[in-house]
């Protein structure tokens, strides 16, 4: 499980009603499992968080150690469009890509993956994010029209559960730099044959070096390369002590895509958000008014993983062929995305602004 991991699947989980047969889905609004065909209801069982979330080793993921009841076998598919890696259940053989409207096919073979550690439930449900998503769009003036009129139509918004990692780690770090401490002198310039005396700073410079260490908790990294990072980023932030012990209930009538960002190539993207932490730490504990940092040697120890599932809503929008994606938070309602501009509306504003700029000009000319 340290190579990058094959295409990971994306899947809609089903929990069939026990009156009538119909698909359960996961009503964020309730906290329940709700049947839309006969209203049948069930609650998700929620127990201990803290007893039930528990960190794996990250050492023993490295070596193939981990239990047994860690992972999984998974159908998987890559999209041919925007390389989405989704999961099937075992009935499905295609579908449409979730991420861009493009359809695909299951493949056939089978991957191993470690399992989700915990879930983040949806809180947002569909028209609420329909209603962000509208009001985000409102706010931009330089997209086309039919951008607004696709807002309006309140197409499908799919519910995504998004893979990230989350890295703990004991840190203890030693450095050599320096402190600078400002000064101010007084020197004399000649200027036009005349001598002016101005103020100019310095700064001195001294040895510094020590110790700093830090414990770095649930650093979350993205594990899906299928949206683009900027954006999901941008989510944030996350309330991870909402986290639920992961239980597939809470997938009801959503999908899950699978992790695409194996293990180890998340642990680098967390390492360098702890450097620039130690960065910043080493830098305060220098002190003075400038500082030079020359090195830092960090150990790093004690450290634990997890992969969760995250909650997204999407939509896709074509615009001249283009395909243009919006991601909604689906525990705070944040958007964002990709748009396209208007050509007409930007000639539009730029005509505008020069017809006021002459306007402006010509009053300003008569005046005086």
């Amino acid at each position: 499980m340290t190579a990058t991991p094959p295409p990971a699947p994306q899947e809609t989980t089903r929990f069939p009603c026990p009156q009538c047969g119909a698909d359960y889905r996961f009503a964020p609004a309730q906290g329940k499992l709700i049947c839309d065909h006969c209203g049948h209801e069930e609650a998700t069982e929620q127990g201990d968080r803290a007893a039930a979330i528990t960190e794996l080793d990250f050492r023993a993921a490295l070596a193939e150690q981990l239990p047994a009841a860690e992972v999984m076998e998974t159908r998987a598919t890559t999209c041919p469009n925007c390389a989405a890696h989704v999961v099937f259940d075992g009935d499905t053989h295609a579908t449409e890509c979730a991420f861009c409207a493009t359809p695909v096919v299951v493949d056939t073979g089978t991957h191993r993956q470690i399992k989700p550690r915990a879930v983040l439930p949806f809180q947002l449900a569909e028209p609420a994010a329909h209603d962000a998503m509208n009001d985000w769009l409102g706010e931009l003036w330089f997209a086309p029209n039919g951008l607004q009129d696709y807002a309006r139509k309140g197409r499908k918004m799919d519910g995504i559960y998004v893979p990230y990692w989350t890295y703990d780690a004991d840190t203890k770090s030693s450095y050599h730099g320096e402190r600078g401490t400002v000064y101010y002198v007084t020197e004399t310039v000649m200027r036009d044959g005349k001598a002016e005396q101005r103020r100019v700073q310095k700064i001195r410079w001294r040895p510094a070096s020590g110790r700093v260490a830090r414990w770095f908790d649930d650093i979350l990294v993205l594990a899906s390369k299928a949206l683009p990072k900027k954006y999901t980023d941008a989510l944030q932030p996350w309330d991870l002590s909402a986290l639920e012990p992961y239980s597939p209930e809470f997938l009801a009538g959503f999908q899950a895509e699978g992790y695409t960002v194996a293990l180890t190539e998340g642990y680098e993207e967390a390492r360098a958000h702890m450097d620039r932490a130690i960065r910043r730490d080493v830098a305060f504990d220098i002190g003075g008014d400038r500082q030079r940092i020359h090195n830092v040697q960090t150990a790093v120890s004690d450290v634990t993983f997890k992969h969760i599932l995250l909650p997204v809503w999407l939509a896709a929008y074509k615009y001249r062929g283009k395909s243009y994606r919006f991601v909604v938070n689906g525990q705070t309602g944040r958007v964002q995305g990709e748009r396209p501009y208007s050509t007409w509306k930007i000639a539009f504003a730029v005509a505008c602004a020069a017809l006021a700029a002459a306007a402006f000009g010509y009053i300003i000319a008569q005046n005086q």
